[in-house]
């Protein structure tokens, strides 16, 4: 490991963009981090304007590199994370996108899917992609602004059209449009991206419709992928790692070897289970991924994704108004002996897996009189417990069964849920000393591909514990508990 070098990550989210900068120790020197609004058109629909993506971007990157330079910091290299599947297409030669990106939780294609479904097309699907024919991935996405907006579709076939992922968007506006280009991980969200062969599939683009001259090319997770623009941050900086953020998180958590498990609470919260050289199909409608691929190689991963986690907390705070901030649900969690009954299905955009109920919304079941905010706060956080928990039994029955769980983001410094979690699972449940994982395993990338790090073993020694959690709770307890979820689970599914 070489001292005195320096990466700036950008962690492009659903809710917020960030931008740090790492020592080689995985150590955070400077970070600036920008919140912007949600948009939501119509029942399930929801959206970004890419053009705000842009700017909180810009805005964190410049803020965070002058605070990194008024330190003395010189940075080498930049990786890049960002909310995966979120669909962009924009113009060519302008620059401009022709629609607002649509989020991975929007649910507008639902009948579409539905109607591939009927039509006995899932299996193919899977088996080229190792994912299930729902609304979250990027085809139908594409294949909707194409249909919708006006004259999207003849500028597609005449090859004035882009399309990428966040990560791919940002790259081209980095490069100053030099560069369209997105790695294999964001590729394969995509559901239009053959994970066992590495290339864009011609049948699956003939199904959803999509000219293949829109497609970035797709590099490996540490590679070249341009430099930026002199005049956004006064030098041109090679961008050398692009993950997205659920990989991102499980490398930065160091998840490197088969069997090595982590849980990020985000926004929504995902499960990834590193399953190595294989891709191993489950039985539980849970998803075949890749992990990353370095140096030719390629690492996959079975993945739970849970829709909703953080924000429903953020729920809590802004459709609610209950809370102010996040950090008053763990005095109000603990403010209860147990949660009364109460129990909040938050499928405020459907339910993922292993559920993959698209028309599925958010309940809440058990309230009475007596029902108040420490209730409805206890229940939102226990909800992303139980769904954890969800996984893992369908990870239990493909048979995969992890002695402990690493966790990450924003919801791990609630030291209630960690533990609760603990207790759900029966599993012990390991922080790491630095949260910030999403952003770090970006960072790492690129600092792969710098020649800052020499090896996965270089990066390995990083990892640090800040607070292990072991089960405590009654069996009993936990039965009842997990009785009461199950019952509002089924009251909520559509199907």
């Amino acid at each position: 490991m070489s001292d005195k070098k320096y990466i700036l990550s950008i962690d492009q989210g659903t809710t917020s963009s960030r931008a740090i900068v790492f020592d080689t120790q995985g150590s955070s020197l400077a970070k600036s981090q920008e919140e912007f609004p949600q948009i939501f058109p119509n029942d399930g629909w929801v959206e970004h304007d890419p053009e705000t993506i842009w700017s909180s971007t810009l805005n964190v990157c410049s803020t965070a590199l002058k605070d990194a330079q008024n330190q003395g910091i010189s940075v080498s290299t930049i990786g890049i994370t960002n909310q995966r599947e979120t669909t962009i297409v924009w113009d060519r030669t302008t620059g401009d996108p022709i629609y607002n990106a649509i989020v991975w939780q929007d649910r507008r294609t639902a009948d579409l899917c539905a109607k591939l479904k009927g039509d006995g097309l899932e299996n193919m699907v899977t088996a080229k992609t190792g994912l299930l024919l729902d609304p979250y991935f990027s085809a139908t996405k594409i294949a909707w602004i194409l249909d919708n907006v006006d004259g999207a579709r003849a500028k597609a076939e005449r090859g004035e059209l882009a399309f990428g992922t966040v990560d791919s968007f940002l790259l081209w506006r980095l490069t100053g449009g030099k560069e369209h280009a997105t790695d294999v991980t964001n590729a394969s969200r995509t559901m239009i991206f053959d994970i066992h062969n590495l290339i864009w599939d011609q049948d699956l683009l003939k199904l959803f419709n999509i000219p293949v001259s829109m497609l970035p090319e797709v590099k490996e997770c540490a590679a070249d992928f341009g430099l930026t623009d002199p005049a956004l941050f006064g030098t041109a900086i090679p961008v050398q790692g692009i993950a997205g953020d659920q990989q991102a998180a499980s490398f930065g958590q160091t998840c490197f070897e088969p069997g090595d498990i982590k849980s990020t609470y985000g926004t929504g919260c995902f499960v990834l289970l590193n399953t190595g050289e294989i891709p191993l199909s489950s039985k539980n409608r849970l998803l075949t991924t890749i992990g990353y691929r370095i140096n030719g190689k390629t690492s996959y991963a079975i993945e739970g994704a849970i829709f909703v986690s953080g924000a429903a907390v953020q729920w809590l705070r802004d459709g609610l108004k209950i809370i102010q901030s996040a950090n008053e649900t763990e005095a109000l969690a603990r403010s209860i002996s147990d949660n009364k009954g109460v129990y909040l299905v938050p499928a405020f955009t459907g339910l993922g897996a292993p559920y993959w109920d698209p028309h599925a919304r958010g309940s809440i079941y058990g309230l009475t009189r007596d029902s108040g905010p420490a209730e409805i706060v206890r229940a939102t956080l226990e909800a992303v417990c139980y769904q954890t928990r969800d996984l893992f039994e369908a990870m239990a029955d493909d048979g995969m069964t992890p002695n402990a769980l690493r966790v990450d983001g924003g919801m791990v410094a609630n030291d209630w849920v960690m533990q609760f979690l603990s207790d759900t699972l029966g599993l012990q449940v390991n922080r790491p000393a630095v949260a910030e994982t999403t952003a770090l395993g970006a960072a790492y990338l690129a600092g792969l591909q710098h020649g800052i790090y020499s090896s996965l073993d270089d990066i390995k020694q990083n990892w640090a514990l800040d607070r292990r959690f072991e089960p405590e709770m009654a069996d009993e307890t936990r039965t009842k508990n997990l009785q009461g979820w199950e019952l509002a689970i089924k009251r909520t599914c559509y199907q």
